[in-house]
């Protein structure tokens, strides 16, 4: 059964869709078109009735009726008998030459698999027969992974021992569980905005209340601001990507990271900081040993991190390190919705960890490679946009004049390009004037797909727009 999209739900996603440019209907066909393109709207969704819709949006059924119709037209809604109309995501697109073809995808940053992935692999499949006698249900992890990177965390200047590492089947499982155990039901979470759509998700989902923390798309985190919101809001938890923040690719300065330590310190509250990217460097003048050295003991302190970016997304590994208190009620709280994390795929992570230089090296190579050709492609196509610093992570968040990132999210699409437009990153409908190109997938992707939002800008870029459009307040 599908599952309903409550009126409320959906007229708080699609906020202030109207435009003056364009017809009402189309402007809010192209509205909830980018809210399915951006998995904001899953498929499978039932959307609500046309009346009840049209009500709440003050717009006339016609209205609505006819931007459902063009949704139908391109595949993008379903209706059923009896079920109303369901979401789906068109899966092949047509070119302007008429041609068929898979889908480019930029929505993701993750880079393909390592060279050192194979023979990874091959040696955990000859450890697996003896972790097979087992139930295979493990919600702590396998003791020698959890070493291994007790290991790497006090290697890299933060003295861990296993017992305060937590396995978890990939980062978003991490986020999600910690915020719906040491989080109560009303609680202020302190998200960056811009930021992981994904973390304010688990948060919202567990039922806090989101405090937007700025992330300037020049200078990242103002230390002053930093420090005033946490001691002002006083949030439970505060939400930080400190290195290669996503999607700016900011790193946290030093004093700003022990400013946010002393100020959750003096509130209570705890910090979660996901450093899934923070070893991805290409060439960043200063290193930074994990944000919890920092800290002392450092007992309301959360680690995330995750093999995902730094080895490869299908290794649906994460980990959570923090105090054995901690881990006790995390572990305690953890099969309500997850039984553990598949263990060949720790055995493989496990290999990787024993030549991780070696994995991380390749990384900073091939990033390089691929964040130069985009750069290039970038200051050849597109001069007017401003393209950050960026020394490393796995995207840049880039900047134009004018507010039509959603604009040009569905005419990418419509030439077989997938990619999330700036409000993806926002909390509040804002970040029309960015875009996040990811260079993870390498420059033979990244290329074409630059290529194409080129041609996609050249057809929005010069439309007429309404000037009431909500602009960045914060960037």
């Amino acid at each position: 059964m599908a599952n309903v999209t409550t009126t409320a739900h959906l007229v708080q996603l699609l906020g202030d869709w109207r435009g003056a440019d364009r017809a009402g209907y189309r402007a809010l066909a192209d509205r909830i078109r980018l809210l399915i393109l951006d998995g904001r709207l899953p498929t499978g969704a039932r959307l609500p009735a046309e009346r009840e819709l049209a009500a709440r949006l003050g717009a006339s059924r016609t209205t609505v009726a006819a931007a459902l119709e063009s949704l139908r037209e391109t595949g993008h809604l379903e209706t059923r008998r009896g079920s109303g109309s369901i979401v789906r995501l068109p899966g092949r697109h047509v070119d302007s030459r008429g041609a068929t073809g898979a889908l480019l995808d930029l929505s993701t940053g993750s880079s393909a698999a390592p060279p050192q992935m194979m023979a990874a692999a091959a040696r955990a499949l000859e450890k697996l027969p003896v972790h097979a006698l087992g139930t295979g249900y493990d919600y702590v992890g396998l003791p020698e992974l959890r070493e291994a990177l007790a290991d790497r965390y006090t290697a890299r200047g933060l003295p861990t021992r296993p017992s305060q590492i937590l396995i978890t089947s990939g980062a978003q499982p991490a986020l999600a569980l910690v915020a719906r155990t040491l989080l109560r039901r009303g609680d202020r979470a302190l998200v960056e905005t811009p930021g992981y759509p994904h973390a304010g998700e688990a948060f919202a989902l567990a039922g806090e209340r989101l405090v937007p923390l700025p992330v300037d798309w020049e200078h990242g985190w103002d230390e002053e601001q930093v420090d005033t919101l946490i001691r002002r809001v006083s949030p439970s938890m505060s939400y930080l990507v400190p290195d290669f923040q996503n999607p700016t690719g900011h790193s946290m300065s030093t004093a700003t990271r022990e400013v946010a330590i002393a100020a959750a310190h003096d509130t209570g509250g705890y910090l979660l900081v996901d450093e899934t990217p923070a070893e991805l460097d290409i060439d960043r003048p200063e290193r930074f040993p994990p944000f919890a050295s920092l800290a002392g003991r450092g007992d309301r302190i959360v680690t995330v991190g995750s093999a995902s970016k730094t080895m490869w997304g299908g290794l649906r590994v994460g980990w959570i390190r923090a105090s054995e208190d901690i881990i006790a009620s995390l572990v305690a709280a953890r099969p309500v919705t997850d039984l553990g994390t598949a263990i060949f795929e720790q055995l493989v992570v496990v290999e990787l960890l024993q030549e991780v230089e070696g994995v991380l090296e390749y990384r900073r190579q091939e990033h390089t490679r691929s964040r130069d050709a985009a750069r290039d492609a970038v200051a050849r196509l597109l001069p007017e946009w401003q393209w950050p610093a960026v020394n490393g992570g796995l995207s840049a968040w880039l900047r134009f004049d004018a507010p039509v990132s959603s604009q040009l999210a569905i005419a990418a699409r419509s030439r077989g390009l997938r990619i999330a437009a700036g409000p993806w990153f926002g909390l509040d409908g804002a970040f029309e004037r960015f875009i996040r190109i990811p260079f993870g997938p390498g420059p033979e992707v990244v290329v074409p797909a630059i290529e194409i939002i080129a041609d996609a800008w050249a057809e929005v870029a010069d439309a007429p727009r309404s000037l009431e459009q909500p602009l960045p307040a914060v960037v």
